[in-house]
């Protein structure tokens, strides 16, 4: 059963670091000084401002309390990791790996917090630290690259069986919860939420069966809304959890584009003009910098194919960017530059990197995430396409980066192809919500995990809870 629901709609945009109002005070926030950012936003809040410099106001605050989330680690926190591998860890090597952006930290008011995954971070970006690490602890298999061992030339063997562009189907059921903590919104006050689906629109999704949703009057995003949702309302009870539930089944599949490294098809685009929205910039995240311009030098050089200059700067981010795992991204100003300041990122970071040097060397790109669904590594996921003469959008994995293989398709498997276990939530970052949201949300930039509200306010992602169950109804799957 659907519902019209109409919402006040707020009549200014919000986009967080535009810095509309007050570019001070969000310079003052990214260097720490909480303490005067708080007494401003206190005195602008007593003396009145408008309505929409109020919500900014607000979120100042909001932010500074996001950062102090993900910064919460003292030296005492982090010297317990570093020392297993580093009995005698000194001052002086820490303070290296700091400057090296190895070991990340914040001054907030005068006092040094390490990120929460920093230490851990230290030993997957730091190419000593890592041989250190494995040196001791030995080389562990990893399950992912187990699997797609096998289902990477299980995918081409279908492909040439079948001669298709979309092959090995797996049919999967899929249940998604969110619970938000008691106490967390007043008794009987209305909480509204959003959980992901995926895309209707993507053609490698076929056979989308809703199976339950645990609220009756619940609402599904039209097609057109680039992150797919399915919205619910609940009235708090401050004695239990609320609980937001969904389950459904659909069948995915591979997508091959039949890209060739071999030779160029075409280096020209038939309608440049529908590729514009793709190619600029798109602060913030998205600029081309003095040093986006300068790298791009030296990755692309005077290459002019579009598949070869995707291909070098795809390589220079495998050898360049490790993965790391990530502050919130609501939390850094600008991604692409975060990347290039910190030489590390998760998979977002690495694709909008990625997209950024794309779009400099005039290739269309485009944003996509969701969630891995592979057997044994289910997670949230960010990854990108590209607009390639002769072949048209192409999906493109960044994080997922060269795979073991020898033959060159299989090792570049996931520049210009995919696998059947990339769920699409998303066609585009920081976009609209149906219906809309009224409070800025906890990821300003994906939409994996879901959204939380009610009148008061915003529910970060410390006031709930979220968990995701995954079935493979494929007899082989299993």
């Amino acid at each position: 059963m659907y519902r019209t629901i109409f919402y006040f709609i707020l009549l200014f945009s919000f986009s967080l670091f535009a810095q509309k109002h007050y570019p001070d005070l969000y310079s003052l926030v990214h260097i720490g000084d909480f303490k005067t950012v708080d007494k401003q936003v206190n005195d602008l809040l007593t003396a009145g401002v408008s309505e929409s410099q109020q919500y900014e106001l607000y979120f100042l605050r909001d932010l500074m309390r996001r950062i102090k989330i993900d910064f919460k680690r003292k030296k005492e926190d982090i010297l317990p990791v570093l020392s297993k591998y580093y009995p005698s860890v000194s001052d002086q090597q820490i303070a290296l790996w700091e400057q090296l952006k190895d070991l990340e930290y914040k001054m907030i008011d005068g006092e040094k917090f390490y990120f929460n995954h920093a230490a851990r971070n230290l030993f997957r970006v730091n190419p000593d630290a890592k041989k250190v690490k494995e040196k001791t602890d030995g080389i562990a298999s990893d399950e992912l690259d187990e699997f797609l061992k096998l289902n990477i030339p299980a995918v081409f063997r279908d492909g040439r069986t079948a001669g298709e562009k979309y092959v090995h189907p797996v049919k999967m059921e899929i249940t998604y919860k969110v619970s938000v903590k008691k106490g967390m919104v007043p008794d009987g006050e209305t909480i509204r939420c959003w959980l992901p689906v995926p895309r209707a629109a993507e053609k490698r999704h076929r056979e989308f069966e809703l199976l339950s949703v645990n609220d009756d009057n619940y609402v599904v995003s039209p097609p057109d809304v680039l992150h797919s949702t399915i919205y619910m309302e609940k009235k708090a009870n401050q004695d239990t959890t609320t609980d937001f539930e969904i389950s459904y089944r659909f069948t995915s599949y591979s997508e091959l584009s039949g890209i060739s490294f071999e030779k160029a098809i075409d280096n020209k685009y038939d309608n440049l003009k529908a590729m514009l929205p793709y190619l600029g910039e798109r602060p913030p995240h998205t600029v081309f910098t003095d040093e986006v311009k300068k790298l791009s030098e030296v990755i692309v050089g005077k290459e002019t194919d579009p598949v070869y200059k995707a291909k070098k700067i795809y390589d220079w981010i495998c050898d360049s960017i490790p993965w790391a795992s990530a502050r919130e991204y609501s939390t850094i100003p600008n991604i692409s530059g975060y990347a290039l300041e910190n030489m590390h990122g998760d998979c977002g970071i690495q694709t909008l990197l990625f997209m950024t040097l794309c779009r400099y060397n005039g290739i269309p790109a485009r944003w996509q995430s969701g969630w891995m669904l592979h057997p044994g590594s289910v997670n949230l996921h960010d990854w990108c396409q590209v607009n390639l003469p002769g072949y048209g959008w192409v999906p493109v994995d960044q994080s997922f980066g060269r795979q073991s293989f020898e033959r060159e398709k299989e090792r570049y498997f996931f520049l210009g192809n995919t696998d059947s276990y990339h769920m699409v939530v998303n066609d585009d970052y920081s976009s609209d919500f149906f219906p809309a949201k009224t409070y800025p949300r906890s990821e300003t930039i994906d939409f994996q995990r879901g959204e939380v509200e009610w009148r008061g306010g915003n529910l970060y992602f410390d006031q709930w809870n979220y968990s995701m169950d995954v079935k493979y109804i494929n007899e082989d799957e299993k």
